[in-house]
């Protein structure tokens, strides 16, 4: 039965928008057609259609062709120095944190990998200490999806003198407790990381993986983890949509 008050497209999008947040339209479901909303708001299409754009500018909605309307809406995940820690990227045999925060949220984790040895852009290679200008290190390249939703692009490096013939270098299922724990296997534990975290619009071709608009922001986290001896033995870079991602950070204050 509609709702009797005529409604702007605002307040359909407010609507709309509680229901999502609290699933009755569950995250990566497709939301009924705009007629039916429409009737169930009292309102015409084309309000709801305007509810609609402000919804896929929030990042709560995507349309995709030939399969309706997605819920896209996941509550932002906090990043934070807890997620690193052992336990929290094994937890329940992940394959590293992402893993373990997307089960959390009743999601289904799901990665793309391609792996390659390659040159280090100069500020990864500075970052490990290694040469500029030659293709002395490994990359593994992620897309990260939560039950179908693109949320992360992951470019992962490491000097080939560590990780040439690993597991760091197989193509295929990601590894158990993520790229931290398969370090911390050979040798390499890390006991201190340092991270760069700005925010910007996204490339066009970050956009196109990640789905979104290009008028959307994005985290871009450059992330340098050493030993205990003070070697760099990893650098990644993720770009995640803003609105994905809650940052957390406990410090010391004198």
């Amino acid at each position: 039965m509609g709702i009797p008050s005529k409604l702007g497209f605002r307040q359909i999008a407010a609507q709309i928008r509680q229901e999502i947040t609290e699933r009755v339209y569950p995250t990566a479901s497709v939301l009924p057609p705009e007629p039916v909303l429409a009737e169930k708001y009292g309102s015409s299409r084309s309000l709801v259609n305007r509810a609609m754009q402000v919804l896929a500018a929030e990042g709560m909605i995507r349309p995709r062709q030939g399969r309706g309307t997605m819920v896209t809406y996941i509550p932002p995940m906090p990043h934070s120095a807890a997620r690193y820690s052992r336990e929290a990227r094994e937890s329940g045999a992940a394959r590293g944190a992402f893993d373990a925060e997307v089960r959390a949220l009743g999601l289904e984790p799901q990665h793309e990998i391609t792996v390659e040895r390659a040159v280090p852009p100069d500020d990864v290679a500075d970052a490990l200490g290694l040469a500029r200008g030659e293709e002395n290190a490994l990359v593994r390249r992620r897309r990260l999806l939560a039950s179908g939703i693109p949320v992360r692009l992951n470019a992962s490096w490491f000097p080939l003198s560590i990780a040439e013939g690993t597991d760091l270098e197989a193509e295929g299922p990601s590894i158990r407790g993520g790229v931290k724990s398969a370090l911390s296997e050979l040798g390499y534990a890390q006991t201190e990381a340092t991270e760069r975290i700005h925010v910007r619009p996204p490339t066009e071709d970050e956009a196109d993986a990640l789905e979104i608009s290009p008028e959307r922001t994005v985290f871009d986290i450059f992330h340098v983890g050493k030993t205990a001896s003070g070697q760099a033995v990893e650098v990644t870079i993720t770009v995640t949509p803003a609105h994905y991602l809650m940052i957390e950070h406990t410090f010391p204050l004198s």
